[in-house]
């Protein structure tokens, strides 16, 4: 009874219960968005997965891993917060920490690696041209193993997972390395290799690539020519995305990163629980963020969205019901807003027009003002006949067909 009595008072939250309600609302909210932007992000990124940059394996690698960390930690975290205790005992308790773990350092790892091939495509073009999809599939298993070795430590008695100090969720043992060197050991590693050296190569390629943009920024503009200059200026978007998915993952890592090493080598109990959750909080926000960046800012994601959206749009418009022809006529005027101009409907002189922009023009170079099917004029030239637009015709004929 005794066990049983301390075991539970280990999965007792140890903050109060308005703010275990404040934290499950927010990663409730946190859920829904991760679920939607990130699955969203990969649709586009699978409707598109013929002409996908490699880089841009690194963005769809970075949504996995925070839609993994959205379906394992969320619907465990969540109930446990409203419960005002961790709700689903010990073996769920080392799996739940394991994923958290795993996707995390998979996210740093990952903008690491994407860092990394950055700087070799705006600083050593040479050698960056010739990075493939091939070498970022190879990357991304690399980035998938490297944070596995970390993941996987604990559960071979290199550090410990436990629950958290506010009581609701589980993670490191930050405790554990007062009365264990091989928890030391795993705590010094992890800083130095998952957090510390990160950030490092984070910080330098971006600075790196920074200079040599300003340096050769002259140089571009003069001498390169469009179809270079088209492409310095996508790998330049890249960039730009890549720094800020960057500085929004540090941002809402390091909080828990300094709150854990202040347990680990200071006294954790002078740490309030708290702090503990806050940190978390901030650190869940991750998962929303990245999806955000790329849908709204990446071109040609936004624009395989917006045409995805459109032709749901169509399909709603075209299946909706019509009642009168007054109602049709509305309804097909707003779906074929949105179609493009390039297709055509065939009339009764055979001949195909096009609705959504005006084919002919008149002699001075200025459009036809008219969007409807224009008259026609049949013309003898060198014995075949043949057929052309009327207002292609000198004014005096125009008077005479019309």
């Amino acid at each position: 009874m005794g066990n049983a009595s301390d075991a539970s008072d280990v999965f007792a939250s140890t903050i109060s219960r308005e703010h275990d309600v404040i934290m499950g609302s927010l990663y409730t909210v946190f859920c829904a968005l991760s679920l939607v932007g990130n699955g969203v992000l990969l649709l586009v990124a699978y409707r598109k997965r013929l002409t996908l940059k490699p880089a841009e394996f690194f963005i769809v690698n970075l949504s996995i891993s925070d839609l993994g960390m959205t379906l394992s930690l969320f619907p465990l975290a969540i109930p446990s917060a409203f419960s005002h205790r961790w709700l689903f005992g010990e073996v769920t308790c080392q799996a739940y920490a394991l994923c958290g773990v795993l996707f995390g350092l998979c996210s740093l790892t990952n903008l690491t690696a994407l860092s990394l091939v950055c700087c070799l495509k705006v600083c050593f073009p040479n050698h960056g041209n010739k990075f493939s999809s091939s070498h970022a599939c190879v990357m991304v298993g690399g980035v998938w193993s490297y944070a596995s070795v970390f993941a996987v430590g604990p559960l071979a008695q290199w550090g410990n997972y436990a629950v958290e100090p506010y009581g609701t969720a589980c993670c490191i043992d930050w405790r554990s390395p007062n009365h264990s060197l091989s928890a030391l050991s795993y705590i010094v590693c992890l800083f130095l290799f998952c957090y510390a050296v990160p950030c490092v190569v984070i910080f330098l390629s971006y600075a790196f690539i920074l200079l040599t943009v300003r340096g050769s920024q002259q140089a571009v503009q003069q001498h390169v020519s469009p179809p270079q200059s088209r492409t310095s200026n996508a790998h330049a978007l890249i960039v730009k995305l890549s720094v800020a998915v960057c500085i929004g993952f540090l941002g809402a890592w390091t909080p828990y990163a300094v709150v854990s090493m202040l347990a680990a080598f200071g006294d954790a109990d002078s740490i309030s629980p708290v702090a503990f959750a806050m940190a978390a909080i901030l650190a869940k926000i991750s998962t929303v963020y990245n999806p955000v960046v790329y849908l709204l800012c990446k071109p040609n994601f936004r624009k395989c969205l917006y045409s995805d959206t459109s032709s749901f749009r169509q399909r709603i418009c075209r299946g909706s019901p019509q009642p009168d022809q007054g109602q049709r006529f509305g309804s097909r005027t707003q779906c074929q807003d949105h179609k493009d101009a390039s297709v055509s409907t065939r009339f009764s002189n055979g001949q195909p027009e096009s609705y959504g922009a005006c084919l002919d023009y008149s002699g001075d170079g200025s459009p036809c003002a008219r969007a409807s099917p224009l008259p026609t004029a049949s013309t003898l030239t060198h014995s075949s006949p043949g057929e052309v637009a009327v207002c292609r015709l000198p004014a005096r004929l125009q008077a005479h067909f019309l």
